[in-house]
């Protein structure tokens, strides 16, 4: 399994979703590190991937897929939100101390754009 897998696997197995620091020491999460370790290698041989991570990914680990789908190809990175904005599945976030849960519909649709 390469790097890259692994970190794809950490991602898809994700309960929270944070894209930095987070708690008063600003710890960052294995989530955020194979996050951006993922967004540093986007490339469009990497799409299959995402796209099973969209599929089959926590609801947290859907948002990542979004995410980075949004960063590779903005218009499949829309089609990603909308076909999120219909899921019930429940989403915790991090942002700094703040701790959150959301469902994945209303995440996705805040971010659509």
């Amino acid at each position: 399994m390469t790097e890259l897998d692994k970190q794809l696997r950490v991602l898809e197995k994700a309960d929270v979703v944070a894209f930095g620091g987070v708690g008063f020491a600003g710890q960052i999460l294995p989530e955020t590190e194979a996050y951006h370790a993922v967004a540093e290698r986007l490339t469009d041989e990497l799409r299959p991937k995402l796209d099973k991570l969209l599929r089959k990914g926590t609801p947290e680990g859907k948002v990542y897929a979004a995410s980075l789908l949004a960063k590779l190809d903005p218009a499949a990175g829309r089609e990603a939100w909308t076909r999120l904005s219909d899921d019930s599945g429940k989403v915790d976030t991090f942002t700094g101390c703040v701790k959150a849960r959301t469902t994945l519909a209303e995440y996705a649709s805040s971010h659509r754009n």
